[in-house]
């Protein structure tokens, strides 16, 4: 194989890896809504109305990166999304461990630097977008 499909598989399992995982978790406030996190947001004194774009970041965002469309923008919600995350919900987890050594904040991490990272490489050619194009 050469080096231009490795990395195009490379770029494909990273895409498909992090926007399944995290549409999961889309899925899921899908199906039971955001009652909890608008309760929070309001909590930190901003708009309940906040919470509702948990959507974009756990379900659109995450689409675009397994399709392969809008790629490079799907991975910056990804990152917006985890950073508002972490601001809101984990900012007393930075610096705890678990009892196995692992740090309270790596699935958070990962999702952050993966959305990163799909919005720093692209799509690939295997994707619905394909190479070409500015967000992909």
């Amino acid at each position: 194989m050469s080096s231009a499909t490795l990395d195009d598989l490379g770029k494909l399992v990273l895409r498909v890896s992090v926007g399944l995982l995290l549409l999961f978790h889309g899925l899921n406030k899908l199906t039971h809504g955001v009652g909890p996190i608008e309760g929070m947001v309001a909590a930190h004194g901003l708009p309940a109305f906040f919470a509702w774009a948990v959507y974009i970041g756990e379900l659109i965002a995450p689409l675009c990166l397994v399709l392969g469309i809008y790629t490079r923008m799907g991975g910056l919600l990804v990152v917006a999304n985890m950073l508002v995350a972490i601001a809101l919900a984990h900012m007393g987890h930075l610096t705890q461990f678990t009892s196995t050594g692992g740090w309270r904040l790596e699935l958070q991490a990962l999702y952050l630097f993966g959305g990163l990272a799909a919005a720093l490489l692209g799509a690939g050619s295997f994707s619905l977008g394909g190479r070409s194009g500015r967000w992909n």
